[in-house]
């Protein structure tokens, strides 16, 4: 019996070295902007295998919510564990308590669709060991941050190649006294034109499907609920393809460390398809 439990004791300790060996590494950086003459901190996450060899990475930025900072998603999901599962560098920017994401002309301090579509994207490629192109990256987050990542991914088209989100506020115009959104756009009633051009539904445009890859979920308790199922409506309405999930939940963490799992899964694919070369057509008979 003693002989049988050191035996298991040390298949387990094996087991537990071999996991630590296999995860991924974490790590916080100070990114500069230029834009706001100041630096923000950001968690970056990279594969075991990125110590070895000189492998190029997709990049999978993930943006935290209202009231959130850079270290949301650390406490949410293991980084660490994702970028090595996927083979993936994983990077949480700072986005400030309530920026979403915007540039404000008239707030220097608020600059961060700069900020996180160029230079945090220009920092990462000259720092790490990226793939430098739409179609090694994506970007992803929940709420304030899900409305962050479809923002920036359907007004920089030349640097993102595929957006994620999670319980997003898709479209902002339904909550105008909420979470410090008219402190940098102003009131609805006196600047309704920000609303209307700010708002992530009025940003699809003419994108056309295939120009970027989409994924969208949000859980049906969740106040968000009604202006993620019109982003849908508005998507299908459109002919862009895309993933639309709803799943039971309300808006907190629990639903976001289930959700990333599955968004992450979807990016791993997108970057597998975007690596392959292109299929050459039939020789015609």
């Amino acid at each position: 019996m003693i002989r049988q439990f050191k035996a298991w004791s040390l298949a387990l300790v094996g087991v537990l070295l071999f996991a630590a060996a296999q995860a991924g590494t974490v790590e916080t950086v100070q990114v500069p902007s230029e834009a706001m003459h100041k630096s923000y901190p950001a968690v970056v996450a990279l594969p075991e295998s990125y110590k070895q060899g000189q492998s190029t990475y997709p990049v999978v930025y993930l943006l935290h919510g209202y009231s959130g900072n850079y270290e949301g998603w650390a406490k949410l999901a293991n980084l660490g564990d994702l970028a090595d599962r996927y083979q993936l560098i994983v990077v949480c920017p700072d986005g400030a308590f309530d920026s979403w994401y915007f540039d404000v002309p008239t707030d220097p301090n608020c600059q961060f669709e700069t900020y996180v579509a160029k230079e945090v994207v220009g920092y990462t490629d000259q720092n790490f060991r990226t793939i430098p192109s739409p179609k090694g990256r994506a970007i992803a987050g929940l709420s304030m941050g899900g409305h962050g990542a479809m923002y920036l991914a359907l007004r920089h088209k030349d640097t993102f190649g595929a957006a994620g989100s999670m319980s997003g506020g898709l479209d902002i115009r339904p909550f105008p006294k909420n979470w410090n959104i008219a402190k940098h756009i102003g009131t609805i009633e006196e600047h309704p034109q920000e609303w209307e051009t700010r708002t992530v539904i009025n940003n699809l445009g003419d994108l056309k499907n295939g120009e970027l890859a989409l994924t969208v979920d949000c859980g049906v308790d969740d106040f968000f609920i009604n202006v993620n199922r019109a982003f849908h409506e508005a998507l299908l309405k459109q002919g862009v393809a895309h993933d639309y999930t709803e799943r039971p939940g309300a808006h907190n963490g629990i639903y976001w460390a289930n959700s990333i799992k599955y968004q992450m899964l979807f990016f791993h694919d997108y970057f597998e398809k975007a690596a392959k070369p292109a299929s050459s057509p039939a020789p015609a008979k």
